[in-house]
């Protein structure tokens, strides 16, 4: 499966991952990356985290959402992904996570697409059972400095509390509580779902159980692609 993105003269790779939070979207796109250098993680959460650390306007209100374990409103997602987008590497492959996470930004998405002339051709699905994602998301360390993610159980950092890579303290993010993880997960079903539907009925759905070993997920990704 091929899919590209044009922005202007440019035309970059775009690989789709969905899946409700904890399903191993971020690990998968670091297995990924490793195994093909030219792919690169393009994360919504990533993009709203900095523009929260920074203290824009859209950040605070961005901020506050997150918080409470609620979705960003869809516009201001989808004006921040178009914006990287046409500022991006146009020789990369991009793993899209993150967005759409909604009908109206899959809508949305299609509407970035025809902008360039170009139909999205394709979503990689992963599932597990909500007793794996609650202990993966909960167990979550993040470096601020590097993004590097540590988990305590199944990828402990070599000093307690300090990132492998670089040194930094590792933090638990507010939305790796598991208050907050509860709440994304009841906004998940009632918001996400609706994806799997979508890109199935158009046929553009790769669905897998993301409940195995990273490194044989993204073979599994590679070989469907």
């Amino acid at each position: 499966m091929h899919c590209e993105l044009c922005i202007g003269n440019k035309i970059m790779d775009i690989i789709l991952l969905i899946g409700a939070p904890g399903t191993g979207k971020g690990t998968l796109a670091q297995h990924l990356m490793r195994r093909r250098p030219s792919m690169k993680h393009l994360s919504s959460g990533d993009l709203l985290r900095e523009a929260v650390a920074a203290g824009t306007p859209a950040g605070k209100k961005a901020g506050a959402l997150m918080k409470r374990g609620e979705l960003v409103p869809d516009n201001l997602i989808s004006v921040m992904v178009r914006d990287f987008l046409r500022k991006a590497d146009p020789s990369a492959c991009y793993l899209l996570d993150g967005f759409p996470r909604t009908h109206a930004q899959a809508l949305q998405l299609d509407e970035i697409l025809a902008d360039c002339g170009v139909t999205f051709l394709g979503a990689v699905f992963l599932s597990a059972p909500e007793s794996v994602i609650l202990d993966r998301i909960t167990g979550r360390r993040v470096c601020p400095a590097c993004k590097n993610i540590h988990h305590i159980k199944t990828c402990p950092p070599k000093t307690e509390g300090v990132c492998d890579l670089c040194g930094e303290a590792l933090v638990q993010r507010l939305d790796d509580h598991p208050a907050t993880v509860s709440r994304r997960l009841a906004v998940y079903r009632d918001a996400t779902a609706g994806l799997i539907t979508l890109y199935s009925s158009r046929n553009l759905l790769i669905a897998l159980d993301s409940n195995v070993a990273p490194g044989d997920l993204a073979e599994q990704v590679l070989s469907k692609l």
